[in-house]
């Protein structure tokens, strides 16, 4: 009760203060509970009165849409919420989606029900309030007060509902939510609920439409000129108001203000770009005829150009750079889609740490917390369509997608859609995407259009910049020598991973030998087949870059594996953010910091006398290897290449040189190592809010008592946690796992969980400050044998 008072209080200050807009979040404390996809009268008898909620404005319902329902029995939870994180496994479950027990074949697990108490105040009356939710996965409805408000069919566009003739002013309210995951919408692990924020927003009557605001710039010059249109909406008809747009530098001084419909040239602008990502705020304004301001909408700006050139190759801000992308779907270890803020923040850091500077959103419309991230660190962005098509809800859900979205400098390219294997060469499939751009340009025509091509050839003609997913599918020198004019970019390409620290297939355990290792089946045999599609479009000017499949791993879809591996592994980083040795191919490419990198581990049990190789990613001119203390050769290292060294296995040492220039720049060494016995913990933060939201990923390796990592330790552990923390989730990497990732409790503050090849993860939340006494958050962490580490946060 504590806790709902707590909320409630904090809307009411809100909606009371008579600001002009007022946005708050509505993500702490909500209701949680099954329903069920097969049987109405099991789905708490939803839609089967007399008068059901599509027969009377109200209805009957005496379910959780109603306000006299009792949810004492829930599960309480906070946004993002991802159900599916908790069901089992199975192998008889969808392949594509990680063998979870959700979809058609498990009704039980396939609905869930949300319920959230807010108090309005009665000086909100008068006033326009609204829900807004950046995404449900999947075909939710949504009530208030009994009464239906509506519904959204796709789990990846976010949706906003009118509450203002439904609330009871100075009373309690209800906003439930029941989504149904039985059906897939994309062919990944997609879990289920309330993953992405939600939000209460009030304004007075005269307000902005939301997503309607549009920034606009182009090149004068040396100066940037920018315009803004906007819509309003005036439900009383109101004349005479005058909307005002001012551009805020970083410090907050005004650089330029133009009325609506007007211009400014900005002469000194700093421009937005991937090193130097510098954000201005644009404050668009609406003042009634007295002058009185009735709202106001800050929004997050950059100045930058971009083109496209044959020649020069992609250039940002007039200069030549290549797109080093990853695609990425939405899920990590332990919340499965329902991702904090902070954990895109640490992916997209950890990703950035290895010189990618772009992401394709994989395949669906970004989460908006992510594009955030990616303006104020300089992550240039593909934003994609779910789903191709030219009927009226196919066209909303590509025009909501881009309205959202446009005003990021992150996004650089739209993508109308991906493989889409049956139409790519028809006529059909011409005419869908010839539509769907069209129409797209009335919304945003600052930007080119793209697809992501699977190797047919119809559809692909149609967009701007040439998506191909993969080389080896798509005929890409003979479509260049024919369409010399074309421009391409590798929306997807082979990353060759496989498990990380594994260098034997073992399909019982679900774990893979990286294709760069082994050697690809489907090209006769090549190894390091990473190398092949960064070489092919960092030597083409006609080409914008690459973006590799993928960053991470991600649940489901654990091709060419099956049962029991439950998550795909051609991730560059694991399903944690721990890297693999590709890692270290793209960072020796992709940034100026010395790497010398060998495998594989020398923990190789079991292989005492068999031949092996040992390979190096660097981006030295010489590298020279030693096997305890015998040298193996000299070589010189390929430009982005690898190198290899055939010797047989045993239990020791190996010192890998790398030269510069003729001189020894850096030392690598890899030995066999003792058993674990230490811990080391990371953590992405140093400090934790208490506001029940925030977030921090603590990564956790294992040592030997020489303080040597142990790549091959798989120990368990028991991790605590005291202060206002509490666990939010688990995981190590590992794509056969299938044990539990979370606590069943909320504000559980103790686990027991495994490392996998010498790493674990764990993910806190800060708790509600009222819940206890703010205090520095301490999480430990032991091994069975006695080892730990103890790390505070403040």
């Amino acid at each position: 009760m504590k806790k709902l008072l707590a909320t409630l209080c904090l809307i009411s200050i809100a909606c009371g203060a008579g600001a002009q807009r007022e946005t708050t979040s509505l993500d702490n404390d909500w209701t949680f509970h099954l329903g069920n996809a097969a049987s109405m009268e099991k789905d708490f008898s939803h839609g089967t009165e007399y008068f059901t909620y599509l027969t009377k404005a109200v209805g009957q319902n005496q379910g959780p849409a109603s306000e006299k329902f009792d949810d004492s029995s829930w599960t309480s939870v906070n946004l993002p919420h991802d159900w599916v994180v908790d069901l089992p496994y199975s192998g008889e479950a969808s392949h594509s989606h990680g063998y979870k027990q959700v979809g058609w074949k498990y009704p039980g697990n396939s609905v869930g029900w949300y319920r959230k108490r807010l108090f309005i105040p009665a000086e909100a009356k008068g006033r326009h309030l609204a829900v807004r939710f950046d995404g449900i996965f999947r075909n939710s409805q949504v009530f208030c007060n009994g009464f239906y408000l509506g519904h959204e069919v796709s789990g990846y566009a976010s949706r906003e509902y009118t509450l203002t003739e439904y609330l009871n002013y100075g009373g309690e309210n209800i906003i439930t939510v029941r989504c149904d995951a039985s059906t897939e919408e994309g062919w990944f692990y997609e879990g289920a609920g309330i993953y992405r924020h939600a939000w209460l927003i009030e304004t007075a009557p005269l307000h902005f439409k939301s997503d309607r605001i549009f920034f606009r710039t182009r090149k004068d010059g040396d100066r940037i000129t920018f315009t803004v249109s906007s819509e309003v909406d005036n439900p009383a008809g109101q004349t005479g108001f005058r909307v005002t747009h001012a551009l805020m530098d970083g410090g907050g001084s005004e650089v330029a203000r133009i009325d609506e419909g007007g211009s400014a040239a900005v002469s000194r602008a700093h421009y937005w770009s991937s090193t130097d990502p510098y954000l201005y705020t644009l404050v668009s304004r609406i003042a009634d005829p007295s002058g009185k301001v009735t709202d106001e909408v800050r929004t997050k700006v950059g100045l930058r150009t971009m083109e496209f050139n044959l020649e020069k190759g992609f250039l940002l801000n007039g200069k030549a750079m290549k797109l080093r992308g990853v695609n990425m779907h939405l899920d990590h270890a332990g919340v499965g889609v329902g991702l904090p803020d902070e954990v895109w923040r640490y992916e997209v850091m950890k990703l950035k740490e290895l010189g990618v500077n772009a992401i394709r959103c994989s395949h669906n419309p970004a989460t908006p917390a992510m594009l955030d991230i990616c303006d104020s660190l300089g992550i240039l962005v593909i934003d994609e369509n779910r789903l191709m098509g030219t009927n009226e809800e196919h066209l909303d859900l590509l025009r909501r997608m881009i309205q959202r979205d446009r005003n990021h400098p992150s996004v650089i390219l739209w993508s109308i859609g991906n493989e889409e294997w049956w139409i790519e060469s028809t006529e059909k499939g011409e005419s869908i995407a010839r539509r769907m751009i069209d129409f797209a340009r009335t919304i945003d025509d600052t930007r080119p259009y793209t697809y992501g091509n699977s190797g047919g050839f119809g559809l692909t003609k149609q967009v701007d910049i040439h998506g191909y997913n993969y080389i080896f599918q798509n005929d890409v020198e003979n479509r260049h020598k024919t369409y010399p004019d074309w421009f391409v970019v590798g929306t997807e390409e082979t990353s060759g991973c496989g498990t990380r620290n594994i260098y034997e297939t073992d399909s019982l355990k679900g774990w893979m030998k990286s294709i760069n290792y082994e050697g690809e089946e489907r090209s006769g045999g090549e190894k390091n087949v990473i190398e092949r599609g960064w070489k092919y479009y960092r030597d083409n000017s006609y080409t914008g870059g690459i973006f590799y499949w993928t960053g991470f791993d991600y649940r489901g879809e654990p091709n060419p594996m099956k049962w029991p591996a439950t998550g795909s592994q051609f991730g560059i980083l694991d399903y944690c953010g721990f890297p693999k040795d590709e890692a270290y191919y793209l960072k020796a490419a992709w940034t100026a910091e010395p790497v010398l990198h060998i495998f594989p581990h020398w923990n190789l049990k079991g292989k005492e006398g068999q031949p092996v190789e040992v390979w190096a990613y660097s981006n030295m001119d010489e590298v020279e290897l030693f096997q305890d203390g015998r040298s193996l050769g000299r070589q010189k290292m390929p430009r982005d290449g690898h190198l290899v060294w055939s010797t047989t296995y045993r239990p020791g040492r190996l010192v890998a040189n790398g030269f510069k220039n003729g001189k020894k720049v850096l030392t690598t060494r890899v030995e066999t190592t003792d058993e674990a016995s230490k811990v080391v913990l990371k953590a992405s933060k140093n400090t934790l809010l208490s506001d029940g939201q925030d977030a921090v990923v603590i990564d956790i390796s294992l040592l030997d008592k020489k303080s040597r990592r142990v790549p091959d330790a798989c120990d368990k552990l028991a991790v605590s946690v005291t202060g206002a923390a509490a666990i939010l989730g688990w995981g190590n990497g590992d794509p056969g796992f299938k044990e539990t990732e979370r606590p069943t409790v909320k504000d559980c503050q103790q686990a027991e969980l495994k490392a996998f090849m010498g790493h674990a993860q764990v993910i806190l939340r800060g708790v509600d400050g009222k819940w206890q006494e703010k205090a520095p958050v301490t999480l430990t962490v032991q091994l069975a044998n006695g080892g730990k580490a103890v790390l505070r946060l403040n």
